[in-house]
């Protein structure tokens, strides 16, 4: 039986991984400090606080696989000092913001990366995260670079905000679309590929990412999937940046939303991914699942990205103010 660690497994992608292992018939075993959640009923949890000494002594043996999804290089070196060598096959989960260019429509994984100089930058600690594997590990580290991950359970609310918005129906602030791109990968596509590519024994950089899709076609398709029969009022960048609301996610944002010199992070090329069986469902599979999920957590709950009602409702007040002057 293989054996696979998930460092992690607790959280939202970890979990799912986990779960995915699982089912394809492997031990399973999580290492966490199991404050995000509970590990996948059938995979066994090991807590640890991975910041302190000791971390990795609860576990034994030899792995088939490990997956490493933390950025801060203190915890990918520890775990590199404690297991590499009881690793046949390594994943580190990184991520497109790596790269240091985002205007080039279509990069492939020879793009140029971000060179460090702040490691509390989730892309810098992401670059020595991957040098730090490929020093340690060589041939048998596996890359995988998503970008936007997206499904039911997300905890960022990037995706998620738009089909529970356009479902509350009524006037909706939106961004102009023109030259913007919307490109995800499912959370269970990226983890059935991470599954299925260690057990395969992959190695390489693949940018995991689904197909970019303008953000017309990702608001054709979420009007659809959510009903949605309003008005959709597009504002241009810097009017909405004079009235505070933000950039692609956080508080008082817009989630997708990105600056037209900055709108090819959401035009990485996938080709790479989808020949290692990388597989992305259609727009409307993950919108449908998404809005369920959504409405079951509560259309107007607090959310970590995006406008509430009442900020959305005064900058649309403003918007039209300015409209008739």
């Amino acid at each position: 039986m293989r054996r696979i660690l998930v460092l992690g497994g607790t959280g939202w992608l970890g979990r799912e991984i986990a779960r995915r292992a699982r089912d394809s018939g492997a031990e399973v075993v999580c290492l966490a400090r199991g404050e995000s959640g509970s590990a996948p009923d059938g995979a066994r949890l090991v807590r640890a606080d991975r910041s302190r000494a000791g971390a990795y002594d609860g576990l034994g043996g030899e792995w088939d696989e490990v997956v490493e999804l933390a950025s801060e290089p203190q915890l990918v070196e520890s775990a590199l000092d404690a297991l590499a060598a009881h690793a046949a096959h390594w994943t580190l989960v990184s991520t497109v913001s790596v790269y240091a260019d985002n205007s080039t429509p279509g990069a492939d994984e020879t793009a140029q990366l971000v060179e460090p100089q702040n490691l509390a930058e989730y892309p810098d600690a992401k670059v020595v995260a991957e040098r730090a594997s490929a020093a340690k590990l060589g041939d048998r580290l596996l890359i995988a670079r998503p970008g936007l991950i997206a499904g039911a359970g997300d905890p960022s609310d990037r995706l998620g905000y738009w089909p529970a918005r356009l479902h509350r129906g009524g006037s909706v602030l939106a961004p102009t679309m023109s030259q913007r791109f919307v490109q995800f990968i499912d959370v269970e596509d990226l983890a059935d590929w991470i599954v299925r590519a260690g057990e395969a024994g992959l190695t390489g950089e693949f940018n995991a990412v689904g197909e970019a899709h303008t953000m017309d076609d990702f608001f054709r398709a979420a009007r659809s999937v959510a009903g949605f029969d309003g008005e959709l009022i597009a504002v241009d960048d810097d009017e909405l940046l004079d009235l505070d609301v933000h950039y692609w996610a956080g508080p008082r944002s817009l989630p997708l939303w990105l600056p037209l010199e900055a709108a090819s992070f959401a035009q990485r090329d996938g080709s790479a991914f989808a020949a290692a069986g990388g597989r992305s469902r259609p727009l409307a599979d993950t919108l449908t699942r998404v809005l369920t999920d959504e409405i079951s957590r509560g259309i107007d709950r607090p959310r970590r990205s995006g406008l509430t009602s009442r900020e959305e409702q005064v900058v649309l007040a403003a918007v039209r103010r300015l409209s008739e002057e």
